[in-house]
């Protein structure tokens, strides 16, 4: 019987063990896409307590605390840290069977040193013993986790009316090796049919020194926050939709000015025209129609992904996330709060039409695809073969994300890929997290890869060559994403 989680968890033949801890667990972390605080990363920051460190902000605890029918001011309310501390202790025996159970261990262990399983009982020295160390080790302060876990760079998600002001202190700080990059997340620009769009044209005008009137006013402004952005070392966008949109002008039947994607045609004229409009109307207080809407997302992420394709930036696409589904709940506590969930509309052709919108300009950059839905990966992986060329592992199947970055979401993705694409080009996994405990998901990842290669190899389906393999585990889980993210077409 094996030992609780030792050095060897989830590697199970002698090939994993030697690709995970002879490849793997040396590699430096590119957690490309996360969402940790950019003023705590550039003060440093040191948490004063395993609390508010461990739950502030964790949505993934959250949901198994209400699952184990914890009180919400244990959760999210004004509780006493220890008590909310207790309550986690508490549900994480509850959690087995959730990565819940795994990650809580994992980050004890190397944060903490701390081998012992959270209960009830363990709970009290366990508080103490963290609470000790986050005192008086200075590994435990911002900067040194990013030196303590090898953190080669992280891209945090940042408005484009962000001035950017904590990257900068990072930047000219000198304090940390870690390369902190801002990503470009224009959501807001996108959601015209959202109740606060005027509002937020409006903060995008002033930090551009523009006052956005008209469509060409904002194509302006973004422009501005793009070269802005590049100045201060942004290397990605990223862009969280419910859906892949795709949608353009309104019925015509006349032919000049036609471009071309996914073999139809596309009145661009009419179709600029009509997003005029809507933008016009949007500033005066009309909320479009959903066609309308529609079009107007198309356009814009039309635009945004050729001006990424000037800079050399990667653009992220996150989809089929249904947010904010507790209406009462959201009313209460806000967005991002845990009550989210898996979205499962129709991806494939929107996708492909999108992605060839921009190829037939010769305007398609980097591009990760992402789905919180099992099911739209085997076509996300089939149609991004369509659109590669030009760099190695153009367009990619973005790691098991959110609700898929457990173990059997992994695998999957990981296995999808290698059977429809490139395993060997794939730039590896992310924490998308708001907490600076998360490191420990990489290592996560980096054994369940292992683990596949070597099941593959003790199986007889590819060669023992642990040089080959080797190889292939470091740039999975740094080198790829490294040579990725350069701004280089």
């Amino acid at each position: 019987m094996k030992k609780f989680m030792d050095r060897d968890f989830l590697l199970k033949n002698k090939t994993a063990l030697k690709l995970y801890h002879e490849a793997a667990s040396g590699e430096p972390i590119f957690d490309y896409h996360c969402h940790l605080i950019p003023k705590e990363i550039a003060d440093d920051r040191r948490f004063p307590d395993l609390a508010y460190m461990w739950l502030g902000g964790d949505h993934y605890k959250w949901r198994a605390l209400r699952a184990n029918g914890i009180d919400e001011k244990l959760i999210t309310g004004d509780a006493d840290p220890y008590d909310k501390f207790l309550a986690w202790a508490e549900t994480v025996p509850k959690t087995i069977g959730n990565p819940l159970y795994h990650w809580t261990h994992l980050e004890l262990q190397r944060y903490f040193d701390i081998y012992e399983p959270l209960n009830p009982a363990s709970a009290p020295a366990i508080w103490k013993a963290a609470n000790d160390r986050l005192k008086n080790d200075p590994a435990l302060s911002v900067y040194g986790i990013f030196k303590k876990f090898r953190v080669y760079g992280v891209g945090t998600t940042d408005d484009p009316a962000d001035t950017l002001e904590w990257h900068d202190k990072t930047r000219t700080g000198g304090k940390t090796e870690t390369l902190v990059l801002p990503s470009f997340r224009p959501d807001r620009v996108l959601n015209i049919e959202k109740p606060d769009f005027v509002e937020y044209i409006a903060k995008l005008g002033a930090s551009a020194g523009k006052n956005i009137q008209n469509l060409e006013d904002l194509l302006d402004a973004l422009r501005n926050r793009i070269a802005f952005f590049d100045k201060m070392g942004c290397c990605i966008s990223d862009h969280g939709l419910e859906s892949i949109p795709f949608e353009t002008a309104s019925s015509d039947t006349s032919t000049a000015g036609y471009a071309w994607a996914g073999g139809s045609p596309i009145n661009e004229a009419l179709w600029e025209k009509e997003v005029q409009e809507s933008f016009a109307g949007a500033l005066a207080g009309k909320i479009p129609g959903e066609r309308a809407a529609e079009a107007w997302k198309t356009y814009i992420l039309n635009f945004l992904g050729g001006e990424y394709y000037e800079k050399g930036w990667a653009m992220q696409i996150h989809i089929a996330a249904i947010r904010s589904i507790n209406s009462r709940a959201f009313k209460n506590l806000g967005p991002d709060t845990g009550f989210d969930a898996v979205h499962d509309q129709k991806t494939a052709a929107k996708l492909s039409r999108f992605l060839d919108l921009l190829q037939s300009r010769d305007k398609l950059p980097k591009t990760i695809l992402y789905s919180l839905n099992l099911k739209d990966l085997y076509p996300m992986g089939t149609i991004m073969g369509a659109f590669q060329g030009g760099a190695p592992g153009k367009i990619q199947l973005g790691s098991g994300w959110w609700f898929l970055d457990h173990i059997d979401g992994m695998e999957a993705q990981m296995k999808l890929l290698g059977n429809v694409g490139l395993l060997s080009r794939f730039i590896g996994m992310l924490t998308d997290s708001r907490s600076f405990l998360s490191y420990p998901r990489h290592e996560y990842f980096r054994r369940i890869l292992c683990n596949i290669l070597g099941t593959w190899a003790e199986d007889g389906e590819i060669p023992v060559d642990l040089k080959l393999l080797s190889g292939m585990v470091k740039d999975i889980s740094f080198g790829n994403a490294k040579r990725y993210f350069e701004k280089q077409q």
